[in-house]
């Protein structure tokens, strides 16, 4: 049997790549492809023969060894196709017969790879060739153009005018490209669901009024960086594409409570949004959002600086806000108890809570928390100086399933906090970062909480994957010593401003390279672990241990004189260097390279 002639298909390819991870996720019923949901989509659009056809006589099945699995329908056939993970044995397969090619051809091409300019220009070859066997410019579902995003421009996209059954278009990074360039493929793309155009910041209202209008099925937009979009083409979209359900409007400066607002009322069923530094946003937009979004799960509303209490507080009474899950209420600096208090009754379900930099919370916010119980995983509360060793006891005696807790800055907590927090059996990352009150003694809770937890269950091991120290200058070598031995899953350990570090060449051999934009006096300073640096730096401690340490001091040395020596040096340097007014750049998980979502980890399903 012959093979088709035309196969524009990439010998070198692997599994393709998904979009980005900053592109809205799929839909319930987006779960799966097009032709694998529509009974007979690989039928009528592919020509694939009917069962009935495929029947043949026993004599003539005879003639032409056609063997049982030929028999099998286009559905089971394409169900096996799709258990496969390499583009090399699904090409393998589409060289087998008319049959299994007809079968098999949607699942090699609906995502085509896109990774390098020969592949994309195997593409674009493919898609224009009007004589190929199939209709390859059809096929492709998801195209996803950021892992070239220097390289694409106006020019680079127009080949793909003639594909308008895309259903995901993720453009993140393609700094070239402008309203031309999107529009061109947007136009006609009735099928579109998720528009990713993260940091096209030429583009403008013409791209948003375009999608309006062409793309009703839309369910994911993410224009973070757009800084060029107003409230005009936003409003246009709410209006048309009324299944939206992710919405991420990041540093666009120029949307304001008129266009989020029109969200809230003509889209309801969304389920994410994020207004990140939208500093136009009002408590009107929230209290819309929140009163309207009843299936509302994410709201991200970061240095929106104008939101106070009353975003709150003129909730509807006696409703509760169920779906919500993740809140980031990141430096909105006018928020008090009173307001949070109202979140907790509203949203008992809260996941991840973040009132970083909300500087007038107090104790009394924190006990608030506390009902949230066994539902509350990640708490953030870097910068809330007013917060006790009270609260934080509290929390983790009401919340024990917290699994990443950040409390930078709060210079009241003491040891005591320290040892409770210890003793949360799925801790995994701790940020203790400027908080110049702990000592070793909260080192050695943190290690031995989790070599306890080892011991109790030998299966198991300690969680602590990520612990952020820096600028606490009483730790002492010792003290860290003791957690990379009892921590053996740690990835990440920061000990910037610590001197028992920073100052010895043979440990900041094992540190990562400083941001190139650190002065001088930062990088040196500057003492971050991670990664395989982690490793060599306990087998160095290990093998070295005896002539390494001070023989002439102990852990716990109580030399006060020595000590206040000791914090007035670091002190002087923080301010020396700028970083005593800053942010530590490794305080949050987000700053590293490669760490996953905002969060760090994925919110548990």
């Amino acid at each position: 049997m012959s093979h088709p002639r035309h196969l524009m298909l990439h010998s070198d390819e692997t599994t393709s790549v998904s979009s980005s991870s900053s592109s809205p996720e799929r839909a319930v019923y987006d779960d799966t492809d097009f032709f694998t949901t529509q009974r007979n989509d690989s039928q009528s659009s592919l020509g694939v023969a009917s069962l009935r056809d495929m029947t043949m006589s026993s004599s003539i099945e005879l003639e032409h060894r056609i063997s049982p699995v030929s028999r099998l329908p286009p559905e089971l056939l394409i169900s096996c196709f799709s258990k496969l993970s390499s583009s090399m044995d699904l090409r393998s397969c589409m060289l087998v017969s008319k049959t299994w090619s007809r079968n098999a051809v949607d699942l090699l091409w609906h995502r085509p790879l896109c990774n390098s300019w020969a592949n994309l220009l195997n593409v674009v070859q493919a898609v224009r060739k009007e004589d190929s066997y199939f209709p390859y410019f059809a096929l492709v579902k998801r195209l996803n153009l950021s892992n070239l995003s220097d390289q694409i421009s106006d020019g680079t996209v127009q080949p793909f005018m003639c594909c308008k059954r895309i259903e995901r278009l993720t453009l993140t990074g393609c700094t070239k490209l402008t309203d031309h360039g999107v529009v061109s493929i947007v136009n006609g793309s009735s099928s579109l669901l998720a528009l990713d155009i993260t940091g096209l910041d030429a583009v403008t209202d013409h791209t948003l009024g375009a999608v309006a209008e062409h793309c009703p099925r839309l369910q994911g937009l993410n224009i973070t960086d757009c800084s060029k979009v107003t409230d005009e083409s936003l409003i246009a979209v709410a209006r048309s594409c009324r299944h939206l359900k992710r919405l991420k409007l990041n540093n666009c400066t120029l949307i304001t409570d008129e266009s989020v607002t029109s969200v809230a009322r003509h889209c309801p069923a969304m389920l994410e949004i994020d207004l990140h530094n939208c500093r136009q946003i009002t408590d009107e937009s929230i209290t819309s959002l929140i009163s309207r979004g009843r299936q509302l799960r994410e709201l991200r509303i970061a240095h929106c600086s104008l939101v106070t209490d009353r975003a709150f507080l003129e909730l509807p009474k006696h409703l509760a806000f169920d779906s919500l899950r993740i809140l980031d209420l990141t430096a909105c600096h006018q928020l008090h108890d009173e307001a949070v208090e109202k979140i907790i009754e509203t949203s008992p379900r809260l996941r991840n809570l973040v009132l970083a930099k909300c500087k007038d919370i107090t104790d009394k916010s924190v006990h608030a928390i506390t009902r949230l119980g066994k539902n509350l995983h990640y708490i953030h509360l870097g910068h809330c100086a007013q917060i006790t060793d009270a609260a934080v006891i509290q929390l983790v005696k009401m919340c024990n399933r917290i699994r990443y807790i950040d409390l930078a800055c709060c210079h009241r907590l003491t040891d005591a906090s320290v040892k409770q927090l210890a003793s949360l059996p799925k801790l995994r990352r701790i940020g203790l970062v400027k908080c110049q009150a702990i000592t070793d003694r909260s080192i050695m809770a943190l290690a031995k909480m989790n070599h306890e937890i080892t011991l109790l269950k030998p299966q198991a091991h300690s969680l602590l994957e990520r612990v952020h120290l820096s600028y606490c200058v009483h730790l002492t070598l010792q003290g860290i010593h003791a957690l990379l031995n009892r921590c053996p899953k740690l990835t990440h350990l920061s000990l910037t401003g610590i001197q028992g570090f920073f100052m010895r060449e043979d440990l900041t051999a094992f540190c990562r390279e400083a941001p190139p934009e650190f002065t001088d006096h930062q990088r040196n300073m500057f003492c971050v672990f991670s990664g395989p640096k982690i490793n060599q730096l306990r087998d160095y401690l290990n093998e070295e241990h005896a002539s390494i340490y001070d023989t002439e001091g102990t852990m716990y040395d109580d030399r006060e004189a020595e000590d206040g020596e000791a914090d007035q040096q670091v002190t002087g340097m923080m301010h020396a260097t700028g970083l005593g007014g800053v942010d530590d750049e490794d305080m949050n998980d987000e700053d590293e390279a490669g760490e996953g979502s905002q969060y760090g980890e994925p919110p548990d399903s």
